[in-house]
This record gives C-alpha cells, structure tokens and sequence, in this order.
C-alpha cells in the first residue's frame, strides 16, 4: 500500500485498506464452526480481535501470562458479545514449560482447532534472557512462544482440517519494523550475546522471524498437502501496552507522523481478515498490511535463511528443554 493509502485509508485490491476496522473486514462472516486460539488476547489488538472473532461467532480461546487480565478480557468481551464463546487459559510464551503445559491441556480438551493467531510480543525490551536462558524478544515473540507453540499444536490443527474440511489458519503478528533488523537478518551466532545487542534491531530481527516462520510453514504445509495456511501480517502503527518498554519515544514519533497511526479497531482488521476472510482460501506464505498483500524485505522473501532459523530454532529449542 502506498503512503497515500494509508492516509486516505482508501481501498486496495482487497477492497479494504487502512481505515478499515475489523468488524467491517469480518462483517457478514459465520465463523460458528471455527474455534480459535489468540495468545496475548487480554489487551489491545489481541483483544480487539477476540471480541470481533467471538461477534461472528467463533469459540475463541484467549491465551495470556496474566490470568487476570484475561479474565477481566473475557468480560468485557461477553458484556459486548452477551451470547459469546469465550475461554481463557494461562500460557508464558517465555517459559518452555509453560508452552508445553498448556498445549497438553488444550489437547486434552478434545477441543477442534481451526485458527492460532500468534499476536503476543514484546517490543524494545532491555536486554534479559527468558527462564530458558534466551534473549527475550526472540524467545517470547518466535522461537520458544510462537515456534513451540505452533510444532505442538500442529497435529491437532491437521486432525481438525481433515475432520472438518475447513481450511486451517495460521496468523503470525509481524511488523514493518522487519527491515529493521541485524546485518545477516538473523543474527544466529550471537542471539544471546549482550555487546552486540540492539533493543530495535533484536525486535526487527524477531518480526522478520515471524514472515520466515509463516514462509517455512507454508513450504511443509505443500510438501505434506495439508489443508492449512500460514501468513505474516503487519497491523499498522497503534500505541498499545506493547510499547511499555519505549512510551516516551513512541510518543515523540507518532507526534511527527500522526497521519501514519492506527486505532485499535483498524489495527485488528488485518488480522481479522487474514483469519477468517473467504477471499483468502488457499494463500499462503504472504505479507499482509492494510488488509492486501505486499511485498515484504528481501531477507523475508529468502527461502534459505527461512529453512535456517527453522533448523536453529529447533536444535535451540532442543537444547534449552535439556535437564
């Protein structure tokens, strides 16, 4: 989309553009055979997306750190939605063990799965290593979060596309701030190392992460023939809680590029039709912003390095689960 786009919010190709909000990207949508998880569901877009989700009336499973924020995410959500489908459940994208805790507990439910939107992040965070020692951002927002979490709830997403017939979805919460990142893209000899760490390109280094995660999925997907889709998608510049760590900068930019920002209502709606929009069936390993597909940053598009960091991500995984 080009900047005058944006700040027209006049339609692209989709026949939505940056003005757009969910519920007018979802509206006329039946999603009463969908049951979906959204993980950082309690507060800002996550939230927005649950409630909207739940309006069209899917099942919608908010996964959150802070059970009490969920909870109150819940309320506000049935207050809005009086007849919706709407569950909580605790997850810590930065723990292993959390990840892997409440997968087991979600199977368990014996519950379909037909959509993970993987929108939880962290952004500019100083630099800290998770309790799996893993730098933060790159742990919570891809590799232990959203990498883990996805591998374990694979199965069930490919037994529920075969059961249902409906096609499943995969949702990963980029950001143009993707082409901000470490010089090779991925800086793999050095995610843990504090000398060489940026708080800006660490975070631009996880949202490219997000597009190859989405990328590489899509290669297995077409390998196997399994019915189900990954896409990256960037939700456009809102001042949410996401931004704790870098308030007072965030502030200073959005001064300088009013124009530019998002409320929370339009800054759902690519997520929300990524997700659920018919028009989409069958796309996969795309880029999505203002609700159209878009070209991403040359390291996005590299197949290799998308292939690479899956290999890393596993074998690091692996290593950190050790005793």
């Amino acid at each position: 989309m080009s900047i005058l786009s944006l700040v027209t919010g006049s339609p692209g190709p989709s026949g939505f553009g940056s003005a757009s909000t969910a519920e007018q990207v979802t509206e006329g949508i039946d999603a009463s055979s969908l049951t979906i998880i959204i993980t950082g569901g309690a507060s800002g877009i996550g939230l927005e997306t649950a409630r909207v989700l739940a309006l069209r009336k899917a099942h919608v499973i908010i996964a959150a750190r802070n059970m009490e924020a969920a909870n109150k995410a819940k309320q506000y959500i049935l207050k809005d939605v009086q007849d919706a489908r709407v569950d909580v459940m605790k997850l810590d994208l930065a723990s292993i063990k959390s990840v892997n805790e409440f997968a087991d507990k979600f199977i368990a439910l014996d519950l379909p799965l037909n959509i993970l939107i993987n929108n939880a992040g962290i952004m500019f965070c100083p630099y800290q290593l998770s309790e799996d020692g893993i730098e933060m951002q790159f742990a919570t927002i891809i590799l232990v979060g959203h990498f883990l979490l996805t591998n374990l709830l694979l199965e069930k997403m490919k037994d529920t596309a075969r059961s249902t017939g409906i096609e499943g979805r995969i949702v990963n919460l980029s950001s143009i701030a993707h082409i901000y990142t470490y010089r090779d893209g991925i800086n793999f000899d050095k995610i843990n190392n504090k000398r060489s760490y940026s708080d800006k390109k660490a975070y631009g280094q996880s949202k490219l992460a997000n597009i190859l995660h989405a990328k590489e999925l899509t290669r297995h997907f077409q390998e196997e023939g399994v019915n189900i889709t990954a896409n990256a998608v960037h939700p456009g510049l809102i001042m949410t809680n996401l931004m704790r760590y870098s308030a007072l900068l965030m502030k200073i930019l959005k001064f300088f590029s009013f124009i530019l920002w998002k409320n929370v209502p339009k800054g759902a709606a690519t997520t929300c039709f990524v997700a659920v929009h018919p028009s989409l069936k069958g796309v996969s390993g795309k880029y999505f912003a203002d609700c159209n597909e878009i070209k991403p940053s040359t390291f996005a598009r590299d197949e290799l390095l998308a292939k690479r960091l899956w290999d890393f991500s596993n074998d690091l995984i692996s290593s950190a689960s050790k005793p």
